[in-house]
């Protein structure tokens, strides 16, 4: 068989199970190199030729000359564009000129930190000590890292729980100060974009009090707005490079749709399509990776390519040894035995969730499967732009979910592959976020109401004022201080959503095999939930919410899942914005959500028939947050032809095409939002849907939802329209994390609702402030 990949792919698209819909070849791309400039030192020249370099590609030239004039700069340019040499560069010139000069470098995790270090060591400078500093650092260590690194690896969570709370400790660092390096930029998006951005505010105040103005290199994957992106995220004016001068290998590139039956409905899961096709590149001596868009899908792909394989060898070895999952939650040793075999082949097919992404700095595999959309078009170009190596030849499959944005853009393949990077949202702005940054920020260094405006934005004085009348901060002097001898840092999660973490445990063994957000604890590991760790099938046997520990054991019974039924209540609080059109409303403003996971179901994994119901007595959850509702009058629906009883079931309906569809306007999934309908709210007294952000605060979603509202609801009337099912399906309407099961749901009314809706979105006047509370 042939090892090109697109041959492989081609043999696939032939099979009589093939659900291609669409192919597109990619064509190479050359590179546009520039000589190594003559004043790069001796010693770092010799080094770069020692691993091969002789020039430089465009992009990263044009880094190096801004970064040593002392511009602020963000590298935006696709996978496997050489984005680490663009900044590593520049600081290794400066470090070995100037050994004294400190670099710090962020990494979303700290397994990408690690890879980042070891390439640095990799040049073999003397002149370069380099290391990395997190939380499993001892504390003898972090003094010498201290004493003796130029060159800091580290993750936002270190700088905001250790290093700025004990800023006297890091002052010669922070003196030394000359680059900081914020890698992955594109993943400090909404909640946790607007903590990492609200922590190099205040470790950019740290640095100017200890005399140092450092300069900012920041790498992304291809975004819409990297130069606002960075500048919001550091505070300081930046200057975008993103003209790609590497080169890549001819691809090609195939949109896939799981085989339909009569009534359009898909006939088996994404996932075993895509452990299938796994299981076929492997077969063909293909290393490939697939993305899947939860753990759970991560190792049910990797079993069901494992089960596929069973038996086959190559060269005396087991196919199915050499494939393997990848996610958060699994241990360090299981995390590094599966990158490293990635790195020297003993691994040939490996399904993944994003944390591979933030793990280590992979490319130059031969092919790359998407089970699913992942959520953006900068994430969709950037996980196929995996595949490839260097001028090499390389192939991609995009399998669409059963779900209205995968759907869509299965049925209007031009909208997928020529649509622009989406912008990427953060609000540092969020009260939530806000006010806990400043309780830091005032314990690291007493701060005025002016300086923090200055600092953390217009918000800040007010955010200051409400810290002082709960008695957190006392204002003395016309600076604020700190009043507890607890650090603040210890009430600020970085990455969590809200609530303490769930620790999964073996029961039989005693193991920490994974641990969970509180709030997703309900919905994933509540008692009798189905759990999937590293291939094995386990059942929770308890959720404690009070020790915050789920205790699992295996289960034989792999036939069948669950899901959690919810119920879930919405209160408006105050309206921000608002539109009315002849009795409808349109409005954004702050809500209060409230979520009970009342029970769960046992469904039959394929059929999707529930062989059982079970009741669950959890507490509430409650989110304060912000969202976009719209308002029907009966009157208005009768005339549409939705009568009261087909309007649940059609309210239903176009509510959760309109969160399936919103990722296509906003850098977002259906994960990150949430909805409700109802026939008769209480404060509006009308038929009303609501969508709102996932997270307390709000991140921007539901606001981009009201700004573009028309162009939102022509997608989600599209998208419905388009589906061949008769009377819906998860291609269009039915949500995999509805609480209610997908009941009621009427497709047919829903595509008259929105008919109305869009009616009079066309009339709605422009946009007013309001300031009513409800």
């Amino acid at each position: 068989m042939s090892t090109d990949p697109r041959d492989v792919l081609e043999l696939i698209e032939r099979s009589d199970a093939s659900g291609v819909v669409h192919t597109q070849p990619i064509a190479a791309r050359q590179p546009v190199e520039v000589p190594l400039p003559a004043d790069v030192p001796e010693v770092v020249r010799g080094r770069l030729q020692l691993q091969g370099i002789t020039t430089l590609w465009s992009h990263q030239a044009t880094v190096r000359t801004l970064a040593h004039a002392g511009t602020n700069v963000i590298l935006a340019t696709g996978t496997a564009s050489g984005k680490s040499l663009a900044y590593q560069l520049p600081i290794i010139e400066r470090t070995v000129a100037d050994p004294q000069a400190v670099t710090v470098y962020i990494a979303p995790t700290k397994a990408l930190a690690y890879d980042q270090l070891r390439q640095i060591r990799g040049y073999k400078l003397p002149q370069i000590r380099a290391a990395v500093i997190d939380g499993d650092t001892p504390a003898a260590e972090r003094e010498a890292i201290r004493r003796t690194a130029n060159v800091i690896l580290t993750n936002p969570d270190l700088l905001h729980h250790a290093v700025l709370g004990q800023h006297r400790a890091w002052a010669n660092v922070l003196h030394r100060l000359a680059f900081v390096v914020v890698d992955e930029a594109h993943v400090a998006r909404g909640v946790f974009g607007s903590h990492v951005a609200l922590v190099l505010a205040r470790l950019k105040r740290a640095a100017q009090r200890y005399s140092a103005t450092p300069t900012w290199l920041l790498a992304s994957a291809t975004i819409g707005n990297p130069a606002e992106h960075a500048t919001r995220l550091v505070g300081s004016d930046v200057v975008a490079v993103t003209n790609d001068g590497s080169p890549r290998g001819p691809l090609r590139l195939a949109l896939w749709q799981v085989p339909r039956d009569d009534d359009g409905r898909a006939v088996h899961s994404v996932t075993r399509e895509a452990g299938m096709m796994l299981a076929e590149f492997v077969a063909a001596g293909i290393q490939t990776l697939v993305f899947a868009s939860s753990r759970r899908g991560a190792e049910a792909i990797a079993l069901i390519a494992k089960e596929r394989l069973d038996g086959q060898r190559d060269d005396g070895l087991l196919l199915s040894e050499m494939i393997a999952a990848y996610r958060a939650g699994l241990l360090p040793q299981e995390r590094r035995s599966v990158e490293a075999g990635l790195r020297d082949g003993t691994l040939r097919g490996v399904a993944a969730t994003e944390a591979l992404e933030l793990g280590i700095d992979i490319s130059g595999l031969d092919a790359v499967i998407l089970a699913g959309w992942p959520g953006t078009s900068a994430a969709f170009w950037q996980r196929v732009g995996r595949a490839g190596r260097r001028a090499g030849a390389a192939a991609a499959v995009f399998i669409g979910q059963e779900d209205p944005l995968d759907q869509y853009l299965l049925n209007h393949p031009r909208e997928l592959l020529e649509r622009p990077a989406e912008d990427a949202i953060i609000d540092p702005s969020n009260r939530y976020i806000l006010r806990g940054h400043l309780h830091c920020a005032c314990y690291e260094f007493p701060m005025t109401a002016a300086e923090a405006a200055d600092t953390f934005g217009g918000k800040a004085p007010a955010a200051l004022a409400v810290g002082v009348t709960d008695n957190v901060l006392r204002l003395r002097s016309d600076k604020h201080y700190w009043t507890s001898r607890e650090r603040p840092s210890a009430a600020v999660d970085l990455r969590s959503s809200g609530g303490a973490t769930v620790r999964i445990v073996d029961s039989a063994t005693g193991a920490i095999i994974g641990d969970v957000d509180e709030p997703r604890a309900h919905q994933q590991v509540h008692t009798g939930a189905h759990y999937v760790h590293q291939g094995r099938a386990l059942t929770v046997q308890q959720l404690d919410l009070g020790q915050r520990v789920a205790l699992v054991e295996d289960r034989t019974d792999t036939a069948t899942t669950t899901r959690p039924r919810s119920d879930t209540n919405i209160s408006i609080d105050t309206v921000t914005l608002r539109h009315e059109h002849d009795g409808f409303a349109l409005s954004y403003g702050s809500v209060d959500v409230t979520t009970r996971v009342t029970g769960y179901d046992v469904i039959r994994i394929g059929a999707n028939d529930v062989v059982d119901r079970c009741a669950l007595e959890l507490p509430d959850i409650r989110l304060s947050t912000m969202a976009v509702w719209y308002e029907l009058t009966d009157d208005d629906l009768e005339c549409g032809g939705v009568t009261p009883p087909v309007l649940p079931g059609a309210l239903h309906a176009a509510e959760h095409a309109a969160i399936g569809v919103l990722g296509l306007i906003a850098m977002c999934d259906r994960w990150d939002i949430g909805g409700l309908s109802t026939p008769r709210h209480a404060q509006t007294a009308q038929p009303t849907v609501f969508i709102y952000d996932g997270y307390p605060g709000g991140a921007g979603l539901a606001e981009r939802s009201f700004q573009r509202f028309g162009e939102h609801i022509a997608l989600t009337h599209t998208t419905i329209g388009d589906c061949p099912c008769h009377h819906g399906c998860p291609s269009c309407i039915q949500s995999p994390k509805c609480g209610n099961g997908n009941d009621p749901l009427d497709k047919s009314g829903a595509l008259r609702v929105l008919e109305l809706v869009r009616s009079h979105a066309h009339e709605l006047p422009g946009f007013h402030r309001a300031a009513t509370t409800t």
